[in-house]
């Protein structure tokens, strides 16, 4: 029985070393491997949503970054294999802690960053200042798209972690109340349960699909071609 709601994202165990982080690359073992001539149905329905993503990301990116859109997809496959791992019983939701966004986020964004700074110097100047900003204002829009920048990786991370805690908080949350219930209610828990799987189900699609987007439009203003004009971006 649980002593604390928050309990359930508690990675530590009575083991001296917890397995609990394991089950993040359990998904890995999923993945369908081409083994036939005639692919199975998972195989196909994983080949149809890379190329679906691929043809997308690539239209974000430019042509010329195909490394870029791959690597995207396989974090998109990880974010979202263990989101869809949280959801099933005693498995630890690793995609509920910062520990495991922010190693996705932060390294890809300092990355990013590096990359744009020294190769790009005068194109990262100039997304600083939106076109069309008057002149009293370029200092303030300066360190307005500074700050922006800066909590990039962070927001990403907060993002992902905080709408997974939400919806398993409040299953967690039904799922006491329901072994306390009287037999009147029961079957009305039991719907909401139900309900609330499916709605989890979405937004572990969403919020995976949602991360490696922002990810793509954030790279995206480093990696565009040096003949285009700079496209002002300003928010997250």
């Amino acid at each position: 029985m649980m002593t604390n709601l928050f309990s359930t994202f508690d990675p530590a165990t009575s083991m001296k070393m917890s397995l609990n982080w394991s089950s993040t690359f359990i998904g890995l073992m999923m993945l369908p491997s081409m083994y036939w001539i005639m692919p199975s149905r998972m195989s196909m329905i994983n080949q149809k949503l890379s190329t679906t993503l691929y043809l997308e990301f690539k239209m974000l990116l430019g042509k010329k970054s195909s490394g870029m859109s791959v690597m995207i997809i396989s974090m998109f496959m990880f974010i979202l294999y263990n989101n869809m791992m949280g959801l099933l019983p005693y498995i630890f939701t690793s995609s509920s802690h910062l520990v495991f966004t922010l190693t996705l986020a932060l390294p890809m964004w300092v990355s990013m960053m590096l990359f744009g700074w020294l190769n790009k110097s005068q194109e990262m100047f100039a997304h600083l200042i939106p076109s069309g900003t008057p002149a009293p204002l370029m200092p303030f829009m300066v360190l307005i798209e500074t700050i922006s920048n800066l909590i990039r990786p962070g927001s990403l991370a907060v993002r992902l972690t905080a709408n997974m805690i939400a919806g398993h908080l409040l299953m967690s949350l039904l799922g006491n109340n329901m072994t306390s219930s009287s037999m009147v209610i029961m079957p009305l828990i039991l719907m909401i349960q139900t309900g609330l799987m499916m709605f989890e189900t979405a937004v572990s699609i969403i919020q995976a699909y949602v991360f490696s987007v922002l990810t793509t439009l954030y790279s995206s203003e480093v990696n565009y071609e040096k003949t285009q004009s700079p496209i002002p971006f300003s928010g997250l």
